[in-house]
């Protein structure tokens, strides 16, 4: 605190920043509540979407299980195929309070059905269902990924923010206070000097004015004196002729 000046330039530059450094706590107090409403929207709906994976990868697999029983092994006629991807996954951006979150997406290309000959024999709707039961199963994994990136990046924002908003409320604001508090005191401290130099100034000249005053009223009294005094006691009568008559 010492280094700095204590100056009313200094004061007004050291309440600027308490300002800005208030304001910039006030916005990461707001950023943080809505990152923390966030974070546990995304944990509610991690926990659901976990919660029925388990069922839905059992079924696909059962589901699978069946159509093998029922169309045989047609493992390697599916390999054999052309393998054009019918499903992709598509990247997005969302923004929550100035974080930006990784969103995937699950989308169709369109693309034709390879191996639609699949389960003519037998089978077939078995075959079907574990195509829809996988398509479902893939949607969920894309869906859990997208909010476990989500909530990883989100946790990392907030730890960051929260770091921020103690910084500025238990180091930075109560530093600047400090430095006000600081300049506060030396410049009453100044201002004291002042008015005691001041008061000894104007005690000075009031002495002086006083001992001016009484010099003249002891010159005025002399003066005063030597006007009523007796003209003729300057002259000696001895010095005089006897009158005869």
């Amino acid at each position: 605190m010492s280094e700095v000046p204590p100056t009313r330039m200094n004061q007004q530059v050291y309440k600027g920043k308490k300002k800005a450094a208030e304001s910039g706590h006030k916005l990461l107090k707001k950023k943080a509540d809505a990152l923390k409403v966030k974070f546990r929207d995304y944990a509610k709906s991690i926990a659901e979407t976990k919660s029925g994976m388990a069922a839905d990868s059992s079924s696909a697999f059962f589901s699978l299980t069946q159509a093998e029983y029922a169309a045989g092994n047609f493992k390697q006629k599916v390999s054999e195929g052309s393998m054009t991807a019918r499903v992709r996954v598509g990247a997005g951006i969302d923004n929550v309070a100035g974080v930006k979150l990784p969103i995937f997406t699950y989308f169709e290309t369109g693309a034709a059905t390879d191996n639609a000959s699949l389960g003519l024999v037998g089978g077939g709707k078995k075959i079907q269902l574990v195509r829809e039961k996988y398509s479902h199963l893939l949607q969920n994994l894309i869906k859990l990924a997208s909010l476990q990136t989500s909530f990883v990046t989100l946790d990392e924002a907030m730890k960051v923010t929260n770091r921020r908003v103690n910084a500025l409320e238990n180091v930075t604001i109560p530093r600047i206070q400090g430095v006000l508090d600081y300049i506060d005191r030396e410049l009453d401290e100044l201002e004291r000097e002042d008015f005691t130099r001041l008061k000894l100034v104007q005690g000075k000249k009031e002495v002086a004015m006083e001992e001016a005053r009484k010099e003249n009223e002891a010159k005025g009294v002399n003066r005063m004196k030597a006007n009523e005094a007796d003209i003729t006691s300057n002259y000696d009568a001895g010095d005089d002729a006897d009158v005869v008559f």
